[in-house]
């Protein structure tokens, strides 16, 4: 990762360029304490050009943050990558350093004391919520449940695909035994009762989800059914893992782990 400083008049904005994790977090820290040995106490950290950032990162940033405030200084991020701005949003850094989209509104908004505050407590802590893709690892489920429109008809020989029904919906729970999410039925026209009986208790399914704090693309592994609720927009589910491999359960492990530990830094940081 690159830092490139562009000084304002009355703040500074770091430019960020690059992969943001363990590795560069002292150079971040030893450009945030030249700055404030220069008495700058208002910085800006633009993170435009970071294609990936990791828990380490964010606690160097949440850091940082605490060190200007102590000062009576800010810290601001402006302009964050698509990547940046989810994980960010999803582990609620905005509780500490609020996010803007420019260097300009990130800058007066410190200055003029107008910084927006994110929601605090549980509701800005909630449960890492990202897309899982599913399917059942019986494939005769599928046709016996939804349409074969919904199928994925193969359009020169007229049969269902079958194997290529993928229902996606939203995790809200992910450690080393499981996974935890909703689905809300997708296009099947299901009803709660319907999705219930299609993913009852017992049915092991193929999972795809996503580590961002740890690595790029998708893990897999073979779940089973453990606990269904109904709803009225869906249903939740609880699973367990049955088939995952060591270095997925391991990320998996270390995920969580780095979640918790970013949800600490960031009450302390409130407190």
């Amino acid at each position: 990762m690159h830092i490139q400083a562009e000084p304002r008049e009355n703040y500074t904005v770091l430019h960020l360029r690059g992969e943001f994790d363990t590795f560069y977090c002292p150079l971040l820290q030893s450009e945030i304490d030249s700055l404030m040995a220069a008495g700058v106490r208002h910085i800006v950290l633009n993170l435009r050009l970071v294609k990936f950032i990791n828990s380490t990162a964010m606690g160097a940033i949440i850091k940082a943050s605490k060190t200007l405030k102590k000062e009576g200084g800010q810290l601001t991020i402006a302009r964050p990558s698509t990547f940046c701005r989810e994980t960010l949003s999803k582990v609620g850094l905005e509780r500490v350093v609020p996010i803007f989209d420019s260097d300009e509104a990130a800058g007066e908004a410190m200055l003029e004391g107008h910084a927006p505050q994110a929601p605090a407590g549980d509701e800005a802590l909630a449960e890492d919520e990202t897309s899982i893709i599913f399917s059942p690892v019986d494939e005769k489920r599928v046709p016996h449940f939804i349409q074969r429109d919904e199928t994925m008809t193969n359009p020169v020989h007229g049969h269902a695909f079958g194997s290529s029904w993928r229902g996606v919906g939203r995790m809200s729970g992910l450690d080393a035994d499981g996974v935890r999410f909703t689905w809300s039925g997708g296009a099947t026209g299901l009803t709660s009762f319907e999705m219930a009986q299609f993913l009852a208790l017992g049915t092991e399914l193929k999972v795809k989800f996503r580590l961002p704090l740890l690595k790029k693309g998708l893990s897999e592994a073979t779940v089973t059914v453990t606990d269904i609720e109904e709803r009225p927009d869906g249903v939740k589910l609880g699973a367990s893992f049955t088939e995952i491999d060591d270095d997925t359960r391991q990320s998996v492990q270390q995920y969580a782990e780095d979640l918790r530990f970013l949800r600490q830094e960031l009450d302390n940081a409130t407190e």
